[in-house]
């Protein structure tokens, strides 16, 4: 079954993820004042919300949208303080994020906040939800854990 790329309250149906994340996009950006650049070929724009900057990721081939706000550079925590740090992470990713969680990318060494949603049938209200939530989790914690760790 090919995936669905649909606004449920509306029904308009779109050709491509692309397309329809443009459009929940546009329709955020009209909403908030903010303005948001449409995706790029590779899929990918990025918004402001607060101190957070959510990177936006349409994985076409994977079927995932990805939303991604780096909150600090793993290498500022002291080598002795960073079983703490992650078990804070954790303990965060828990209940306090709500639908995101707390991540790291190894290879870059940077907590980020993100929130992974299968673009199948997602709908404005859902997107509206997680760029709220990464924006509000990030824009929280990202001097707090500083504070506390680096």
């Amino acid at each position: 079954m090919p995936p669905l790329y649909a606004d449920r309250a509306s029904g308009h149906e779109y050709t491509n993820a692309f397309e329809m994340i443009d459009a929940y996009l546009a329709r955020f950006a009209e909403l908030t004042g903010a303005p948001i650049e449409p995706l790029d070929a590779t899929g990918y724009t990025q918004i402001k919300r607060g101190s957070a900057h959510i990177g936006v990721n349409v994985l076409e081939d994977n079927g995932v949208l990805m939303l991604l706000a780096p909150i600090m550079d793993v290498t500022e925590v002291p080598a002795e303080g960073r079983e703490r740090f992650y078990r804070k992470l954790l303990e965060l990713s828990f209940l306090a994020t709500s639908d995101a969680s707390f991540a790291i990318d190894g290879k870059k060494d940077l907590v980020y906040v993100r929130a992974l949603r299968r673009l199948s049938a997602l709908d404005y209200e859902e997107l509206e939800d997680l760029l709220q939530t990464v924006g509000t989790i990030a824009d929280e914690w990202d001097d707090e854990l500083k504070r506390e760790f680096g």
